[in-house]
């Protein structure tokens, strides 16, 4: 069976709907201190804090990404699952995980990619955003899209109504995605 490592960095809200889901959940990797890790402690997943250094022009990207590419070896992940994880990985993790390491991001990408895209999208004036499931690769938000699904911008939508609505169908299409990519694995 494919075994899933969880990188998260927030409150864990994506982390619970995979939790729920009863994916084959092995570890989750935490790059600060977040609510994400209290939602696997409570569910008995195993945690490794992996701590940034700095999040300054010093940070060295190459050393922190073989950091979190030797804890999810040490826990045998197949498939990897950015949940929410804001540091961006370098090289070494795709050259262990390259095509399996998967993000959910929340705009239809290729549009409003980076940290911003829900402020972003109501900047544009865009009547529709969404969510993404792609996998990741070297360029931010640029690797190939699994799934996409459209969530409608309402008069008066700010950053924080919109993003709920937005988490609201990434809590259900991450899951699912997922759930079929480790059944093909595992067919």
């Amino acid at each position: 069976m494919s075994r899933i490592g969880v990188l998260a960095s927030g409150s864990g809200t994506i982390l619970q709907a995979l939790l729920d889901a009863n994916l084959p959940l092995v570890v989750m990797v935490a790059d600060r201190p977040c609510g994400a890790i209290a939602r696997a402690e409570k569910s008995e997943l195993p945690v490794e804090l992996v701590p940034r250094a700095t999040f300054g022009p010093d940070f060295d990207r190459e050393a922190y990404t073989e950091k979190v590419v030797a804890v999810l070896k040490r826990h045998q992940v197949d498939l990897v699952a950015m949940a929410g994880f804001m540091t961006i990985l370098a090289q070494p993790a795709h050259d262990v995980f390259g095509g399996r390491i998967v993000n959910t991001h929340p705009s239809l990408l290729p549009d409003f990619k980076g940290a911003h895209a829900i402020a972003d999208a109501l900047a544009a004036g865009v009547s529709e955003t969404g969510c993404t499931v792609h996998y990741a690769n070297l360029a931010v938000d640029d690797g190939p899209i699994i799934a996409q699904e459209s969530v409608p911008v309402r008069a008066g939508d700010t950053v924080e109504t919109l993003h709920e609505r937005i988490k609201t169908v990434e809590r259900r299409l991450y899951p699912e995605v997922l759930k079929v990519l480790v059944d093909e694995s595992d067919g």
